[in-house]
């Protein structure tokens, strides 16, 4: 992974934004977390992946982010692809995922269905939320 790809800081707070699509992240504790450029920086092949991959080593967490018009099938594919190969196979590591749409087109059911997927075969918490979206850690 390119260095410039990366950027840690005890920052308060971390934001994510593309086109019309805004997370942010509180750093409730203010612990060391590192912010990494994934499309186009980290993983810079053709294939599909996430925009951006958020680590917070003290807590054992790596958290996905994916910011998104309203393909919630795609951006499920780019988090998936993105995991493979960017993920720690840690036993004790916490997955988080959020995919921020500018609007969100799937039913509940449709979502609760992608949240068990993802969590049976990642271990991994699946957030989907319309834009702006913020929450902490």
């Amino acid at each position: 992974m390119m260095k410039n790809c990366k950027e840690t800081s005890n920052n308060k707070v971390f934001t994510f934004t593309e086109r019309q699509s805004k997370l942010t992240l509180l750093n409730k504790d203010e612990v060391s977390s590192t912010k990494v450029h994934v499309d186009g920086c980290a993983i810079s092949d053709n294939g599909v992946k996430c925009d951006y991959l958020h680590l917070v080593e003290d807590k054992n967490l790596e958290i996905y982010i994916e910011l998104k018009g309203q393909d919630l099938r795609q951006a499920m594919k780019q988090i998936e692809r993105t995991i493979s190969i960017l993920g720690s196979k840690k036993q004790q590591q916490k997955l988080k995922s959020y995919i921020i749409c500018s609007r969100s087109p799937l039913a509940s059911t449709e979502i609760q269905q992608y949240d068990r997927t993802f969590r049976k075969h990642y271990n991994c918490q699946l957030i989907i939320k319309s834009s702006p979206f913020t929450d902490s850690y």
